[in-house]
Order: C-alpha cells, then structure tokens, then sequence
C-alpha cells in the first residue's frame, strides 16, 4: 500500500492582505508557523480559502514560493493549483513542483463545467504534465460540477492521482468512493463538520478552514479516528460543531477571515467580491469565538 501525502488535518489556510489589498507575506509567515507549532498535519495553500479565485497568476505563483520556502519540508506543502482552463492549470502545477510543493489539489473545471469523460481527460492531462501526488477536488455547491465515484475509480489509474478532497456533502457517496477505489485512493472530508463520518468510513483526514485557528484541535480529532477511537473523536467533534458550522454563516473564507482578525492575527479582508460580513453576523460570529475563549487569544 502506497503512503498519502498525509493523514489527518490538513488546513485550507488563507491568504492574509494588507490595507491595500496586496498580500501581506509577513503575516503569511506568521500563520505558517502558527501552524507548524500547533501540530497542523499538512499546509494547503492557494485554495477556496486562500481567494486563489482573485490572486493574480504573479501573485498564486508568489504565494506557493513561499509557502514552499517558508515549510523547508517540515511538513507537505499542498498547493491549489486548479482552474477551469487546463493549460492555466498545468501552468500553475509545474510552477508549484519547481517551487518544492509535495503534491496538487486540482479543483474541477467551474462555470463552463464538463462531462465525467470531460474530468477524466482534464485531470490526466494535468498529471501527465507533472511528477507530483494529485488531490482532486469535489465541491459542486461552488463549481456546478460533481464528479462521481466511478469517474474517481477511473482517474486513480493514474498513478500521480492519489485522492480527493470530497465536499459534495454526500456521505453515502463516500461509501460508493471507497467501496470502487483501492485503499490506496486517499479520501479526505472537504467539511469540517463531516469529519469524523468520513474517517469512519476509511478516510484519512480533512482539508480544514476550522484549523486557521483551531490547528492543534483539528489535529488530534483526526488523530482519534486514525487510533480508531471514535467515541473520543465524535466527543471533540460535537464541542466544536457550533465553531466549525459558523465558519459557513457567510460565504467562506468571509467568516473565517473575520475570526483570524477577532482572535489576534492581522488577515484582513477579503478581496472583492467578497465583502465584510453583516452587522449582526460580525457579532453572532464574535459570541461565538468568545464562548470558545478565542477573542484576542493570539494578540501581539
């Protein structure tokens, strides 16, 4: 059996901006390391949490360098290279293998969408063009597009397309997944609340927006389903839900980012057309945090 790139919580980590709206690479640092120190299994960059949909190509690509740089290996460095135009993205994933990245996560083609045999020609087409371990990703709530079980058994025939990350929200189409694919065919929850579910259901882990600022959290849930301890794991699980589920009260990474701001790091805002969150969402959002004793927890 092959090893997956990782096992456990990998986070979708976000892109932090100046007041100017540039990318603020010193608060970058400061999130990786956050992470590092904080157990995180895996750094996932360039994602629907990093607002790679409005980073410029220079900018996606500066973003991965160094991300790549600022990890040195210590642990896998993922990095979002999809886009709904294949030759954009095989762009992006050799750039991110000459940066160092350990692997891809390659999102389905959105808005002008494909066929299943439309995925499987795109996805082969990306990993003939590089020498790294693929996720694919599912998330048809935002691209329109939902890849099927029987369109992951075909593309996992190619060996540089190791898994998916599954946000399709379906947890019997994970049992359909796992029950066509070999063991070696990583799956991981694209839904912090589905976790454990997942796992149980023989995935390895999440792709994670609550581990921006739960890491060590997020870690050892996961951690708990891989020691197959499910009842410690559906324990942690149900303390947090409230916290995971209100990452969701607005269009991700909106909530997210607020929270980084609220618990003491300087993530600014999202780019447009993203916009601030409601008057009464900020506090729905802020109770929250404060109710978990997050407010200020990580304030210079």
């Amino acid at each position: 059996m092959s090893t997956p790139i990782f096992t456990g919580a990998g986070v979708a980590l976000i892109t932090p901006m100046n007041s100017d709206g540039s990318v603020n690479f010193d608060e970058l640092g400061r999130l990786l390391e956050f992470q590092i120190e904080n157990g995180t299994d895996a750094i996932i960059a360039c994602g629907t949490t990093g607002e790679a949909a409005t980073l410029s190509v220079e900018e996606h690509k500066a973003v991965l360098s160094y991300v790549a740089e600022k990890v040195n290996k210590r642990i896998p460095v993922i990095a979002g290279t999809g886009s709904n135009d294949t030759a954009t993205a095989i762009s992006l994933s050799k750039s991110a293998q000459k940066y160092g990245a350990d692997g891809l996560l390659s999102v389905t083609p959105y808005y002008n969408k494909t066929s299943q045999a439309g995925l499987v020609k795109h996805f082969t087409t990306i990993a003939d063009s590089v020498d790294l371990p693929i996720i694919l990703y599912n998330v048809p709530s935002r691209t329109g597009c939902n890849m099927q079980p029987k369109t992951y058994a075909e593309l996992e025939k190619h060996k540089n397309i190791v898994g998916v990350k599954e946000a399709n929200g379906d947890i019997s189409s994970v049992s359909l997944t796992r029950s066509l694919c070999s063991d070696d065919f990583a799956i991981y929850s694209g839904n912090d609340d589905q976790t454990v579910p997942f796992m149980s259901l023989g995935g390895k882990g999440v792709i994670s927006v609550f581990s921006n600022f739960c890491p060590k959290e997020m870690h050892e849930i996961c951690q708990a389903c891989l020691d197959n301890d499910f009842q410690r794991a559906a324990e942690m699980n149900f303390h947090f839900v409230e916290l995971m589920d209100i990452m969701f009260s607005d269009v991700n990474p909106i909530p997210v980012k607020t929270a980084m701001n609220l618990i003491g790091f300087n993530a600014g805002e999202c780019r447009l057309p993203l916009v601030p969150m409601s008057y009464s969402g900020y506090h729905d959002l802020k109770d929250c945090l404060a109710k978990y004793n997050l407010l200020d927890k990580y304030k210079k």
